[in-house]
């Protein structure tokens, strides 16, 4: 290698990075670790395209379930009974142990506040944490990091595992990303000469030396386990955002949640919820979806490792679906839906909030809201994460002080 192979433009390199898009042009992950102010780490899981909760947490026990869901009505044998109302699907019998070791605990007939049936601008307010749109578009938990931070916007203990920040995590406070490797790493003898030529840059220097950092985290952490028994990558993507992507993105981010150094907030998305056509409730595709929810919910558990017992995980949605089928065995947009707390650090084995019941519905077609899920989210960052109630009413979830923090989802 000569000089000429090393003169890389700068101004191409940054322009290609982009402003926290991180060193993947180098092959590098697209992280920069920070010290952690605190222990506690939060996961928020975005599923993408309206899940059905009366399928997922089934109200078996409701005097109207049967009659009201008909055909997609769970059997007996399809449900893991919670309590004397509620199920679990049976897809989901991975996390049915956090039930009984009190790791789990569930959030029936949540919704945003906002009204609309369209998943664009559903999914646009759930991650603004607004009920309509204004001003400019950035994300609730981006704006919550500054209060974790201590106000410090460049200490990126946020991380958005996937191909893309979603907008929940887009703001004036710096993230990372992490995505499953698709580049040849860089030759370690060019990533030498590039240091060394840019040690005095005020830019670029530190953000190779970062990058590099980073990419050495990423090594000890996810390296041992980074080729799976057929010889693959294990991180490598794996259709989409479907069921057989989610675990191991959810591998890799318990990996990286736990690192001593590593971030402490993570979103991973998940898709494949958009159910208007042959649902497939006990089997079929929302039953896929549902078993790979879960076993990356497991698998979530297992590489925290330790880090588990100080763990919220919050997995929430868009909106729900109708409660009775359509013509085609499938459902349509709907209002209510169910959120699902899990982790060490939940206080949980038991159903909060209140059940409207399937008496009365909404529109005479949806599940009728109950809960807010800004009243979930503001539990958790308030007793968890130490976000300060007056932030959470007015810089997190603009003009929510109406919608008072649910207390009690942690253990304190």
């Amino acid at each position: 290698m000569n000089s000429h192979d090393l003169l890389i433009s700068r101004r191409q390199i940054l322009g290609t990075l982009g402003v926290g898009a991180g060193l993947a042009l180098l092959g590098l992950p697209r992280i920069a670790y920070a010290a952690a102010p605190t222990e506690n780490r939060l996961v928020v899981i975005i599923l993408r395209g309206a899940l059905d909760g009366l399928a997922a947490v089934p109200p078996y026990g409701d005097a109207r379930y049967a009659q009201r869901r008909t055909g997609l009505a769970l059997p007996t044998e399809a449900i893991l009974p919670l309590d004397h109302t509620f199920g679990l699907n049976a897809a989901l019998s991975a996390i049915q142990p956090m039930w009984g070791a009190g790791e789990l605990l569930i959030v029936p007939a949540t919704a945003g506040g906002y009204h609309t049936r369209s998943h664009f601008d559903a999914q646009d307010l759930l991650e603004m944490g607004l009920t309509e749109r204004r001003g400019q578009p950035t994300g609730w938990l981006n704006r919550a990091l500054v209060d974790v931070q201590g106000g410090d916007k460049q200490r990126r203990l946020g991380l958005a595992v996937g191909p893309s920040i979603p907008l929940m995590l887009r703001g004036g406070v710096a993230v990372t990303s992490w995505e499953a490797p698709n580049l040849k790493a860089a030759d370690p003898t060019l990533l030498a000469s590039l240091t060394q030529m840019y040690a005095g840059d005020k830019l670029f220097g530190p953000a190779l030396a970062d990058g590099i950092k980073a990419q050495n985290l990423d090594d000890e952490v996810l390296g041992a386990n980074a080729m799976g028994p057929d010889g693959k990558p294990r991180f490598a993507k794996a259709g989409g955002y479907g069921p057989g992507a989610f675990r191991p993105m959810a591998e890799a981010a318990g990996g990286l949640l736990a690192a001593v150094d590593g971030p402490r907030v993570a979103v991973i998305d998940m898709g494949g919820w958009d159910t208007h056509v042959g649902q497939g409730t006990v089997k079929g595709r929302l039953a896929d979806n549902l078993k790979g929810l879960g076993d990356g919910l497991a698998q979530l558990k297992t590489s925290l490792g330790p880090a588990w017992s100080k763990t919220v995980v919050l997995v929430m949605t868009e909106f729900g679906r109708t409660v009775a089928p359509n013509g085609t065995n499938g459902t349509d947009h709907g209002t209510a839906s169910v959120a699902l707390l899990l982790g060490g650090a939940v206080k949980g084995g038991r159903i909060a909030g209140d059940w409207p019941g399937l008496d009365q519905l909404e529109e005479n077609r949806d599940l009728r809201m109950a809960t807010d899920l800004r009243a979930v989210a503001k539990g958790v960052l308030r007793d968890h994460m130490g976000v300060a109630p007056a932030h959470l009413d007015t810089a997190v979830f603009p003009d929510s002080a109406a919608v008072r923090p649910m207390g009690g989802l942690v253990r304190v």
